[in-house]
């Protein structure tokens, strides 16, 4: 575990060249280059997964007052967090315009106009954009900010309350394989009634444990039901001609999910970049002497051209600088392989592969098996981080019957799992009591009494420090 990960975090965002958090407006970062790319890979993987039933689109950034306000519950739930728009040049505006801090009450009037008939349901709609909640907490860079800057938001609109859950679950499954394909662990809660999205019947939370302990949130998903039909006016005319209002669910992800990639595989050295996400998946570094130099390098340039044929992102470091300085750099960087080739190894007819997660170095022939080869290495490389983080939040979860060991064990570094009645004054009473907040609920269950009451327990429940 990286010590005062606080500080390390903060740190690698700027020597790994993650962003520039100098920008002269507090809470809101530049993404460098490096960071863009690790950002741009990550962003196409839920793309990939949304794609097979989902439509991409792009809604303004501006609300209208009028509209925001229509929606009582949720704009109570934004009304702190609202940045306005209130002149137009010099002129003031007609009308105050919100940046939006979500997209349910620009996105919903459409829906209103587009959706008539059974025929146009269901529809499931997603985009990627910033946000902007003005943020009054400590900011951190990607995890508490003032612009999101990587928001991804799926609305879906339906014709029946059971369509709707299974379109859920149908968010629960993709955010599965989302968060498997960057090897980040997750906890899968539904959250309690007084921490639900403004205006949902019940959300869903994937929350991951960093390595100081407190939890992450890194994907919601909400039912919404008929709370926002009713108010947008979202009908459909069904197959007997009745009317009826539509049943809705959203589900997002922020930057606080190339966060988690940042946190939960770093190590001292820096970066341990899943290869799905990498910029380089694969760095050769060429050993240069006066003798064989441009033999060395063509020899390089000839791997790389054999490995992006397979498939790869591949670079060549061929600064005039030591090699010492450029095994650092990209440990620094996280790149998942690094090829070493001298001339001697060209001689070998071998390049020195080593994996970033595991430091160890093997040799491997320059041969037609040499892209097989190093896509093994960075599927064992996947595989270990994986594996990792999964042991470091199975160990870090612990159950107690003690209301009064939540706060020791918390403060520890644990998530802890209680049992609970499910009665809200109850659980507003544990996160009191114990000074955290509860993350919400695993499962029911239907054996044992609540940690904090006399009750029969109803369900298994989380608590943690979050941020």
């Amino acid at each position: 575990m990286v010590e005062n990960f606080d500080e390390w975090f903060h740190d690698i965002l700027e020597n790994a060249d993650i962003t520039d958090s100098r920008y002269p407006i507090k809470g809101m970062a530049v993404w460098m280059p490096y960071g863009f790319q690790i950002r741009k890979h990550t962003m196409n993987i839920i793309k990939r997964l949304l794609d097979k039933d989902h439509d991409e689109v792009l809604f303004p950034m501006l609300v209208p007052e009028s509209e925001l306000a229509k929606e009582g519950i949720h704009v109570k739930g934004f009304e702190d967090e609202v940045y306005w728009v209130t002149k137009g040049g010099s002129r003031d505006l007609n009308e105050h315009l919100a940046l939006r801090p979500t997209s349910e009450t620009a996105i919903y009037p459409m829906y209103s106009l587009w959706i008539r008939t059974h025929i146009d349901l269901p529809i499931k709609l997603y985009q990627i954009v910033n946000t902007f909640r003005y943020e009054t907490k400590h900011t951190r860079p990607l995890i508490r900010v003032r612009e999101i800057t990587t928001f991804k938001e799926a609305h879906t609109a339906h014709a029946t309350k059971e369509e709707s859950d299974e379109q859920i679950q149908d968010f629960i499954g993709i955010y599965k394989e989302f968060f498997d394909d960057l090897q980040i662990p997750y906890l899968i809660s539904k959250r309690p009634e007084w921490d639900k999205f403004p205006g949902a019947d019940y959300t869903m939370a994937f929350d991951v444990i960093m390595p100081n302990g407190k939890t992450l949130q890194i994907g919601t998903i909400h039912n919404l039901g008929q709370t926002f039909a009713k108010t947008f006016d979202i009908t459909f005319e069904d197959k007997d001609g009745e009317h009826k209002y539509v049943y809705q669910t959203c589900a997002g992800v922020s930057d606080r999910v190339i966060a988690s990639v940042i946190g939960i595989h770093g190590d001292e050295k820096g970066l341990r970049l899943p290869p799905k996400v990498s910029p380089n998946q694969v760095t050769i570094i060429p050993i240069l002497f006066k003798k064989g130099k441009e033999e060395v390098l063509a020899k390089c340039a000839e791997i790389k051209e054999q490995l992006e044929t397979a498939g790869l992102r591949v670079n060549i470091d061929d600064r005039d600088i030591r090699p010492g300085k450029k095994f650092n750099d990209w440990e620094l960087k996280g790149t998942p392989v690094k090829l070493e080739l001298g001339p001697r190894d060209l001689e070998n007819n071998i390049t020195v592969a080593m994996r970033r997660d595991e430091g160890e170095k093997i040799e491997i022939a320059l041969d037609d098996s040499l892209a097989d080869n190093v896509i093994d290495l960075l599927n064992k490389s996947s595989e270990n981080l994986s594996a990792a983080a999964w042991k470091f939040q199975e160990e870090h979860v612990k159950f107690t019957e003690d209301i009064n060991e939540i706060s020791e064990l918390v403060e520890a570094g644990y998530v802890v799992r209680f049992r609970w009645c499910g009665d809200e004054a109850i659980g507003k009473d544990i996160e009191e009591k114990t000074g955290y907040d509860i993350l919400g609920i695993q499962e029911e269950i239907a054996e044992g009494k609540c940690i904090a009451s006399d009750n029969d327990a109803k369900y298994m429940a989380l608590i943690a420090k979050t941020y």
